[in-house]
């Protein structure tokens, strides 16, 4: 997901309500793509332009509640032409019960977790487009994605509750239903989380762990580990990811290396794994420059692949 500098004009208006907002933000990439992981192999030019949308307000009470909406166009490079197309959209209600939010979001299970591409990122999202990442999904989306979730903090500790209707009747499975839990704590100079998911559809189960740190000069890591367990399956799917990052001044590293531990299927080992790379400059302003690199070793008998880019991220 492509980290977004929210910095716009709000428009305030009152008609019933405490306050209404409406805020504007968007983003442009401009740049080269390139790599065996595309049909051409061959350098091509590549543009994106996207915008964000936030609706926020306050009820007499003390209540507040919004929307979100994004509109992205992507035009030339290794894409398709589609023109502009909206995408995760969700709405919410927050009180001191708690947040209550519907739409196209992450599940409990991935609310919780912590990825492991930890700082910077690609126009291409080459650092988590290989086959070894895992960022975390474990079955949202398997119906119409739309999710339901709930959140609720106290102190350093934060539970999540969601739900994914299986309002097709998509089979095999029934509803997919998630839970997380997160803990956050300061060692005395270097911040620590603790992630822990779960999510099933009673055809799947999903397990996962993770734990981050930064260690306040600059270095942060994060290790996660997911199970999937298949109903009537062998084996189970597993999943290793670790990353590391550093910042100094304008400058961003991230290095993030996946493996999934696939069943063997007729003799052949399935096992997939990859790297990735970001390397950002930040020229201030909103504008920074971005290299990516993504590494996937596959299987025997499959073709390895990688992809890379170069170019200029901004936001507005």
């Amino acid at each position: 997901m492509k980290k977004v500098l929210f910095a716009t004009t709000a428009l305030v208006a009152s008609a019933g309500f405490a306050a209404a907002e409406i805020e504007f933000s968007g983003g442009a990439e401009m740049g080269l793509v390139g790599g065996d992981a595309y049909v051409s192999e061959d350098l091509a030019f590549h543009n994106d332009i996207w915008l964000h949308v936030n609706f926020s307000g306050e009820t007499d009470n003390g209540l507040t509640f919004g929307a979100h909406m994004e509109f992205d166009e992507t035009n030339g490079g290794k894409a398709i032409n589609g023109g502009w197309a909206g995408d995760n959209e969700s709405v919410f209600i927050s009180g001191a019960f708690g947040t209550l939010t519907l739409g196209e979001i992450d599940g409990a299970y991935d609310r919780a977790m912590q990825e492991v591409a930890l700082v910077g990122g690609s126009i291409a999202d080459d650092e988590t487009a290989h086959g070894g990442f895992n960022g975390n999904s474990g079955l949202d989306g398997i119906y119409d994605n739309q999710i339901l979730r709930y959140d609720y903090s106290f102190g350093d500790f934060s539970f999540h509750a969601s739900l994914e209707m299986d309002d097709a009747a998509v089979a095999p499975g029934d509803d997919n239903w998630g839970l997380g839990f997160q803990y956050d704590a300061d060692l005395g100079g270097a911040s620590v989380g603790f992630g822990l998911g779960y999510q099933t559809n009673d055809a799947i189960d999903v397990f996962g762990v993770s734990v981050d740190a930064d260690f306040g000069n600059g270095f942060e890591a994060a290790v996660n580990y997911s199970q999937m367990d298949p109903a009537g399956a062998a084996n189970n799917i597993d999943h290793i990811g670790v990353g590391v990052g550093y910042t100094m001044d304008a400058l961003s590293i991230g290095l993030n290396y996946g493996e999934y531990d696939l069943p063997t299927v007729g003799g052949v080992n399935l096992d997939t794994s990859g790297f990735g790379l970001a390397v950002n400059y930040d020229l201030g302003g909103g504008a920074v420059v971005q290299f990516g690199y993504g590494s996937t070793d596959n299987p025997a008998g499959v073709v390895d692949v990688e992809s890379y880019s170069l170019g200029i991220a901004m936001s507005f």
